[in-house]
């Protein structure tokens, strides 16, 4: 299979702390990528460095086949920490902002509210949504400019076990949809679910990279995979 992104080597400093240390992934087309790591592990890092938000110190990213550029950023959508959500604003009033900036069409906005399950929101404002709408409309913002990589950081954050199967629902279509998607979370029997292949990040490094397989315990594999890394920085 194709793929839509590589890192290479990519780091990020802050004075004498590594919070991405050399880190090399490779995300396949249509695919979903499970991004694992303890909290501080540096895998918003990472992800912020992909979006654009952060700049790496060293290292290089490829994208769709060539080396990563500003412009890129019209074909990435992302999910990261909260919601960007006004909350004085309905639903269709919040993505209404984001499609100014994008000159987007009216019809797009019905399109991603359809796509997450938000269509029957109406009047209601953002502020008095459930977490999970919350995230529903994060995802449809994010969705708004068409993007062929998603990423989404802890997206099941706050969302009760319905909420959490509903999501799940709602990622595994994106790849048939031509979307490919970068998944970070510590929900590792969510990622054991949807994710294609998954990477371990501990202690801003890249510990582990490799497909999904079939009957293999990730919770086991995770703890060694961190384990490892303990005792590698000791």
């Amino acid at each position: 299979m194709e793929e839509l992104l590589i890192t290479k080597d990519l780091c990020k400093n802050y004075r004498h702390q590594k919070a991405n240390d050399r880190i090399s992934i490779t995300v396949r087309k249509n695919s979903i990528y499970g991004l694992l790591g303890p909290n501080g592990a540096g895998k918003s890092t990472l992800l912020k460095i992909i979006t654009g938000m952060i700049q790496p110190s060293s290292g290089e990213i490829f994208f769709d086949g060539r080396k990563w550029e500003r412009k890129d950023l019209l074909k990435i959508g992302a999910l990261i920490e909260e919601p960007p959500v006004y909350e004085n604003l309905t639903a269709v009033e919040n993505l209404k902002v984001r499609a100014l900036l994008y000159n987007l069409p009216n019809s797009r906005i019905e399109e991603v509210l359809k796509l997450v399950g938000l269509t029957n929101t109406g009047k209601k404002k953002a502020g008095q949504f459930s977490m999970g709408m919350k995230q529903r409309l994060g995802i449809a913002l994010a969705l708004l400019n068409n993007p062929t990589l998603l990423i989404l950081d802890e997206p099941t954050n706050g969302l009760d076990p319905i909420g959490v199967q509903d999501l799940r629902k709602l990622i595994l279509s994106f790849p048939r949809k031509g979307i490919t998607v970068i998944l970070s979370s510590h929900l590792l029997s969510e990622v054991e679910q949807i994710a294609d292949d998954i990477g371990i990040i501990a202690n801003g490094k890249l510990w582990y990279q490799e497909a999904v397989h079939a009957h293999e315990n990730l919770e086991s594999l995770f703890m060694d995979v961190v384990r490892k890394s303990v005792t590698a920085n000791d």
